[in-house]
């Protein structure tokens, strides 16, 4: 039986600094990234305008990309995820998606503070100005309320980053 891929996904506050490290995980392996805002704003152009159209249009993708990476892990290819992994519900999805399928997954946990999740949100609204409308304080500290710390209860294979490295 061919050896399944491995599935990365993460975890961390808005602003930790997910997407870029997606970016570098998939380089480094030489995985397959599946980005979930290139996902919803190809699909649902212009139609995401609050974090409420973000749970709604995300919702509906899942059962689609989760069908789409249990085939790329079932033919042994790794799949780095850069999708939210920010409360124990989403993480059980990410755990089910790999354990269907025999696949191996990390976790990796960006542990920022929120100033310096901060920082990097407003450096973000710099490089990319088209996300200065959603990329906000207050849109951090709203989503941040729903935001839990992964915990070794969940049955996760934890990497954990905190922002002193």
């Amino acid at each position: 039986m061919k050896q399944s891929g491995n599935l990365y996904f993460f975890c961390g506050k808005m602003g930790a600094g997910k997407s870029t490290k997606s970016k570098e995980i998939a380089v480094n392996k030489n995985a397959v990234l599946l980005s979930e805002d290139e996902w919803l704003s190809s699909l649902y152009p212009n139609q995401i305008e609050s974090f409420e159209d973000y749970l709604k249009f995300s919702a509906q993708i899942k059962p689609l990309v989760k069908k789409h990476v249990q085939n790329i892990l079932s033919v042994g290819t790794d799949v780095v995820m850069d999708f939210s992994a920010n409360t124990q519900g989403q993480r059980k999805w990410f755990l089910e998606l790999a354990l269907d399928v025999n696949a191996s997954h990390q976790l990796i946990y960006l542990n920022l503070t929120n100033e310096q999740c901060l920082r990097q949100i407003a450096q973000g609204r710099i490089e990319q100005p088209d996300r200065a409308e959603f990329d906000t304080e207050e849109m951090f500290t709203h989503v941040t309320n729903f935001f839990e710390a992964p915990e070794v209860s969940e049955g996760l294979n934890i990497l954990e980053f905190s922002g002193k490295e």
